[in-house]
């Protein structure tokens, strides 16, 4: 089985690495298309958002986003203003069927689930899924995700020469704790984790991107219809014998389609960039040493400061509205950068700045409102666990390259590193 995992692991790994090489439309040529001004939400330098949104976020919280073919946009750069949009949601829709005839994008490309839903089925959908996230129900994972990172630990300590910490930390500990959660079956991992990585293979284009989503769901459906014939204890047997007549097998694979969504990628992207952070700052070090507090103000501050979905999902006017003094058309799509919303000083001092020992502000890493992630504590429980045991096992963990050597991706809505090379002895 160890053998079977490492492969499984590796694979998963090497093919995330060769994204890069891949032909076809991604969003680096989106620029022909583009200007420039509709791209820098989604660009950094190192760790920052590009200077220009933090100077748009004071002179404009919510300016006019410069995009072709006739749409009328808005980008929102301010926290108030971002929470307001985020949290009306009667004012503003998100279902998938606004996408459906553009690029496209067609009707059965739907890929279910919370995120491109509205009520009243995103409300039900909801319900159904909130219990298997409480804390009471996540607890249940607490070993098995000690156990996840101890092995990756002992993996890397194993290494012979530099380790790359994104594919052999970052990545496959949110993978393996989906699979736990899910209850997907030993067997079927190797298929689950490649689909779970294609995805988010953004420079695959939004073709590639849909097909790996339709290809997945067909795939989770039949797991589901496993999971109807012998529910096991992971989420989707637990839904299938508490509320198996009130959902469906397709609904069912939507919402395991779009825990992978909210909880592989962004996870991954945390936990390498925040080991990033952890070899920058003496402070951060100490914290994640200290009890179980400050570790809790590490991580809330890293969520904040580093906030890798960079965007919300994309807003849909319904009706004619004003949010900080701004005139919105029904019909209007608006765009939240969170990133930038989360450096609003009105969060506090010197929030461009990372501070481990900063309380916990109310960020939206998560995002906020009826589509706020719901995942957000098994995230946290993640990172509680990751950052503490990495640093104990290895207390002299350094970069293997010059930081200026590093690859961050230069144009993502989920921000992170394309691999971090570390020494461990």
């Amino acid at each position: 089985m160890g053998s079977l995992r490492s492969r499984v692991l590796g694979w998963v790994g090497r093919r995330y690495l060769a994204r890069q090489s891949k032909k076809g439309f991604d969003l680096e040529k989106m620029s022909a298309i583009l200007p420039d001004s509709a791209l820098l939400p989604l660009r950094r330098e190192g760790l920052d958002p590009v200077p220009a949104m933090a100077a748009q976020r004071s002179e404009a919280p919510i300016g006019k986003l410069d995009l072709p073919f006739g749409m009328n946009a808005w980008l929102v750069t301010g926290y108030d203003e971002a929470k307001a949009v985020l949290g009306k949601a009667s004012g503003f829709s998100s279902d998938f069927g606004n996408l459906v005839g553009n690029a496209g994008v067609t009707a059965d490309q739907n890929p279910g689930g919370l995120g491109f839903a509205d009520p009243p089925v995103h409300t039900r959908l909801r319900k159904l899924l909130t219990p298997e996230f409480t804390m009471r129900r996540l607890s249940r994972l607490a070993p098995r995700i000690d156990e996840i990172v101890a092995e990756q630990l002992d993996a890397m300590a194993a290494a012979d020469g530099p380790v790359d910490l994104w594919q052999a930390f970052a990545l496959p500990i949110p993978s393996l704790t989906i699979c736990e959660l899910l209850g997907v079956s030993y067997e079927d991992r190797e298929d689950f984790q490649r689909l779970s990585t294609a995805r988010f293979d953004l420079f695959g284009g939004a073709g590639a991107s849909l097909g790996a989503m339709s290809e997945s769901l067909t795939y989770l459906l039949d797991i589901v219809k496993k999971q109807r014939e012998q529910p096991g204890d992971g989420l989707l047997g637990m839904l299938i014998k508490e509320h198996g007549d009130e959902i469906d097998d397709r609904e069912l694979a939507g919402l395991a389609d779009g825990v992978l969504t909210g909880g592989l990628e962004t996870t991954a992207s945390m936990l390498a960039l925040g080991a990033l952070v952890l070899l920058r700052d003496e402070k951060a070090m100490d914290a994640v040493r200290g009890d179980d507090e400050s570790v809790h103000r590490f991580v809330e501050e890293l969520l904040r400061y580093l906030t890798v979905v960079q965007m919300a999902f994309p807003r849909f006017a319904r009706e004619d509205m004003e949010i900080g003094g701004v005139r919105i058309a029904e019909g209007d799509i608006v765009l939240v950068s969170l990133s930038t919303a989360d450096r609003d000083p009105k969060l506090g001092p010197d929030m461009e700045k990372f501070d481990a020992t900063r309380e916990p502000t109310s960020h939206l890493a998560f995002s906020y409102g009826i589509h706020r992630c719901i995942g957000a504590e098994l995230a946290r429980m993640e990172l509680r666990t990751a950052y503490p045991a990495l640093i104990r096992r290895f207390p002299n963990l350094r970069l293997a390259v010059p930081e200026e050597q590093l690859s961050f991706r230069q144009v993502s809505i989920v921000y992170g590193l394309d691999e971090l090379p570390v020494l461990v002895d």
